[in-house]
């Protein structure tokens, strides 16, 4: 176990994903946060016994507000999951390490700017350039992926 430690703590790749992993979760989080704040604020539960907590059944609703959240929310999980998946895989390729973060800091930043934009309602079309950004270096991951493993298909 402490080799296996070691081995991974001298994967420049694999520390810089670790560590821009960790921010997107966190990030997760915060919106997770973020979303149970509005529900509160706006009185919009999701379920009966949360509204009747708060004030009563008329509270078990949907707030345009709250929707935005969860989709922000959602939207998070349809991307930065497969880049968990892509960026650890990737990570085991051996790929130069200050190419690895640029990945890694260009999917980070651009999730980012995507759940800047989705929150406070940003100006079309800055939340789909900060989506497309961010799919970029997965993509780019995805590929040198498939042409390592190719020849083991």
């Amino acid at each position: 176990r402490a080799a296996l430690s070691s081995k991974m703590m001298e994967n420049k790749v694999f520390l810089s994903f670790t560590f821009y992993s960790t921010i997107l979760i966190l990030k997760m989080y915060v919106v997770a946060i973020i979303t149970g704040q509005v529900r509160l604020r706006k009185k919009a539960f999701a379920n009966p016994e949360d509204a009747l907590r708060n004030g009563g059944l008329q509270y078990c609703r949907q707030d345009s507000d709250v929707e935005r959240c969860r989709r922000a929310h959602r939207n998070d999980m349809e991307n930065i999951f497969p880049f968990l998946f892509l960026g650890a895989i990737y990570s085991l390729l051996d790929p130069s390490p200050a190419v690895a973060r640029i990945h890694f800091l260009i999917f980070c930043v651009g999730r980012i700017v995507h759940t800047i934009a989705y929150l406070l309602q940003l100006r079309a079309p800055t939340r789909s350039v900060a989506y497309g950004v961010a799919q970029l270096p997965c993509f780019s991951m995805a590929l040198q992926i498939l042409l390592a493993t190719t020849p083991y298909w």
